[in-house]
């Protein structure tokens, strides 16, 4: 079979294996575009036409969203090479009923008022979800969010700890914990209190993780409860990060939640940049400074995502020996097709294969999990087809279980959806 054959083959049958996302930031409230500068209002068009010399003034939130999108267009010919372009033009081609093979700036009104006719449509929703194959998708629930007014069984919850962790000593995050909770927090056993409130309230919403972004520098380290009622009457709240962190992979354990890591983001990096296109990534980061909290929950699952593909050995050898750390999906600046088959021929040639959660979209809208999973599928089909199937390691059936695992199985098997 010619090597093009074989991939398209493989790459056929994993397109019918239905979806589940276990990382989005959708608000299930408004999961679909209402536009088409909300497709393009995704921080890495904005990022890609900033860096590429378009100004910042049409980003400002009073400016026309078509004129918007009529710049964001215009200097589409400065990055129609990016896989990010790529997601574009599959949306446009899929949802839009585009038939050009490249976007230019006398498409963007065109564009704009086909996306305001289809995406006005009452079931938009279920068209996208169909077209996608989309069965389930997890999102990023701030802490006091009531996660009501939404179906759980598909818009599955997870409690995002960022908030909790980093930002305690913030009045306003006290004041929102104590709304929440009604727990006003003043010590260990109070904080320890309106945590447990937290998971109780997210789990009997059908919550499946936990999760967390974290910084280069961070070390969880776990605090006994006079080390953090000092910190909270002396030194007004600081410093308690690495306990709370600890405490939350404390709840984890007790509630069997997994709790998503995923390391190395520097916030407010590039100052000056787009909105969500200020953080960046360095090389100071090891997951060295997890392996405490690695050997000391070997019950908590810990899904693990790394900013760069320079770190993907590591976390590949941590899930070889660590029976609780999997490699997470690719993350954001690793999210592009070189990287993802380097990274993901390390993993699948290396790691258990029944640890390996292979992607997750970090959509903010629908319409972009379809283009995201299509071009992680192609890449699939590629390695499967590369590493097992040409060198006879694998039937071409069992390279597509394979994959399938990767896409859908471990995640249902992981996160218990």
């Amino acid at each position: 079979m010619p090597a093009d054959a074989l991939v398209a083959d493989l790459n056929s049958a994993l397109s019918n294996v239905p979806l589940i996302d276990p990382h989005s930031h959708i608000d299930p409230l408004a999961p679909v575009s209402r536009s088409l500068d909300d497709i393009l209002g995704y921080h890495y068009y904005t990022e890609l036409a900033h860096s590429a010399g378009m100004g910042q003034a049409v980003l400002a939130k009073d400016a026309p969203p078509r004129d918007r999108v009529r710049e964001i267009v215009r200097f589409m010919d400065r990055y129609d090479n990016t896989a990010q372009y790529g997601w574009f033009l599959d949306i446009a081609q899929t949802f839009l009923g585009f038939d050009g093979k490249r976007v230019t700036a006398a498409d963007a009104d065109r564009l704009f008022d086909a996306a305001e006719k289809l995406f006005a449509q009452p079931d938009w929703e279920k068209q996208v979800r169909d077209k996608t194959k989309l069965e389930k998708i997890f999102l990023t629930n701030e802490f006091d969010d009531p996660l009501e007014g939404f179906d759980t069984s598909v818009y599955v919850p997870c409690l995002r700890t960022d908030t909790l962790v980093f930002h305690l000593d913030k009045p306003e995050t006290r004041r929102r914990l104590a709304a929440a909770t009604g727990v006003e927090v003043r010590d260990a056993a109070t904080l320890r209190k309106a945590l447990a409130k937290l998971f109780m309230h997210f789990t009997s919403r059908g919550a499946k993780a936990a999760a967390i972004s974290l910084p280069p520098n961070f070390h969880p380290a776990p605090f006994d409860d006079e080390h953090i009622y000092e910190q909270m009457q002396f030194h007004g709240y600081h410093d308690l990060a690495p306990g709370v962190f600890w405490m939350v992979a404390e709840f984890c354990r007790d509630f069997r939640l997994p709790f998503d890591l995923m390391v190395g983001v520097n916030r407010r990096v590039y100052e000056k940049g787009v909105f969500q296109g200020q953080d960046l990534f360095d090389q100071r980061t090891s997951l060295i400074q997890y392996k405490d909290l690695f050997n000391a929950f070997p019950d908590v699952t810990f899904p693990v995502s790394v900013l760069t593909s320079a770190q993907n050995q590591e976390l590949v050898a941590y899930s070889w020996i660590f029976p609780n750390v999997l490699p997470n999906g690719h993350w954001w600046y690793s999210n592009t097709p070189p990287y993802i088959r380097k990274d993901l021929t390390e993993r699948i040639t290396a790691v258990p294969k029944t640890k390996l959660v292979g992607y997750y979209s970090d959509a903010y809208k629908l319409e972009f999990v379809l283009p995201k999973y299509a071009m992680y599928r192609r890449i699939l089909a590629n390695v499967l087809a590369d590493e097992f199937v040409r060198p006879g390691v694998l039937s071409e059936k069992d390279a597509v279980a394979l994959g399938t695992r990767l896409l859908r199985d471990n995640v249902r098997e992981v996160f218990k959806v």
